[in-house]
């Protein structure tokens, strides 16, 4: 049995080997059904490898049909970067008084999704086992990438009623450290080749403004009267038109965690599918993968250029340790820190 599977656990009929690590060590993929989904997933970054809805022949995500173009081409399509996803300015923070200097492995000055190989990177373990679910599970070492601390991290994708891929993270630590994961799929409702065209709402008041590296400046800025108002339903091309806008931005939902509710529609008239994001988490970064050039194929042969696919990574803001007023993602030993989404399909 291979090493990524846990003690004791049995594997499905729908559990293959999708690949395997420099090591030999095996990836799997598995295959999940239910609430009008189709998943696959892969233990290597728990990566959703594969997303269909039912009644709609393209796939819903971003993604390659070998494992090999995963580590040499991926811009993290599907996966769980972390422990700390997104930016942090200049790799350096500060926590109970102690500096901690990270690995810088954005053009060498910044911090991105964890480190050059953070756990998007990496084989997580089967914990559990569902027709409709999974759970895995990863271990991110004390000192990895200058990270204080041995953190946990458990994903569970579980496909649930009405069309529903529900995500939940809960994170551990043995010290105190940063701790925030998100799940980076790059969507396209419609299957084209550039998913500017569908329509999308945002329901957040303020976004944060970014300096060339996009690192936030501090500020929290009122969306109104800005392209980054999207709290009405508009063409996504028409506001990155009028501004020439590439988004790669937080839009800050709210100050601190919440219980889960609705955040953000986006709709395609081509399709007439639609994704609903309800979660847990003050922020979500809209990023409309300006910079995507992958030079093979994707799913069925895709070609994946700029703008091929979006994401809504549900998280805390990005560089929150260095910034006063922002929701901290800071994790002590004790305390389990969950984070949950779903993402809601439908089809009219």
């Amino acid at each position: 049995m291979s090493p990524d599977v846990a003690r004791g656990e049995k594997m499905s009929t729908d559990t293959e080997i999708f690949g395997h690590l420099p090591s030999g060590e095996p990836v799997h993929r598995l295959t999940l059904t239910g609430g009008g989904l189709t998943a696959k997933v892969l233990t290597w970054g728990s990566v959703i490898q594969d997303l269909r809805l039912d009644g709609h022949q393209a796939p819903l995500v971003l993604g390659f049909e070998d494992f090999d173009s995963y580590p040499a081409h991926s811009s993290y399509f599907g996966a769980t970067p972390g422990r700390n996803a997104n930016r942090i300015g200049d790799g350096r923070f500060t926590l109970d008084g102690k500096a901690f200097e990270l690995d810088l492995n954005e053009k060498g000055v910044t911090h991105l999704h964890g480190g050059s190989d953070n756990i998007g990177k990496r084989n997580w373990t089967i914990v559990e086992r569902a027709e409709d679910s999974v759970t895995l599970r990863i271990t991110d070492p004390d000192g990895r990438a200058g990270y204080p601390g041995n953190c946990t991290v458990t994903c569970t994708y579980a496909l649930k009623p009405g069309g529903t891929l529900n995500v939940l993270y809960e994170t551990e630590t043995d010290a105190p450290t940063l701790a925030n994961v998100c799940q980076h799929s790059y969507f396209n409702l419609d299957g084209g080749e550039d998913a500017r065209g569908h329509d999308i709402m945002i329901a957040a008041d303020h976004y944060l403004p970014t300096d060339e590296r996009l690192i936030p400046t501090g500020e929290i800025r009122p969306v109104a009267g800005t392209a980054f108002d999207l709290r009405e339903m508009t063409s996504l091309k028409r506001q990155m038109q009028g501004d020439r806008i590439a988004y790669d931005h937080n839009f800050c939902l709210s100050p601190e965690r919440m219980r889960k509710r609705s955040v953000a529609l986006v709709r395609s008239i081509n399709s007439g599918v639609s994704l609903e994001v309800r979660t847990t988490e003050p922020g979500v970064q809209l990023y409309t993968g300006s910079k995507l050039n992958v030079p093979v194929p994707g799913l069925e042969g895709r070609r994946y250029g700029p703008y091929a696919g979006f994401c809504l990574e549900t998280q805390v803001w990005p560089d929150a340790v260095n910034h006063r007023g922002f929701p901290k993602g800071v994790l002590r030993p004790g305390e389990v820190l969950r984070q949950e989404t779903d993402y809601v399909f439908a089809k009219s």
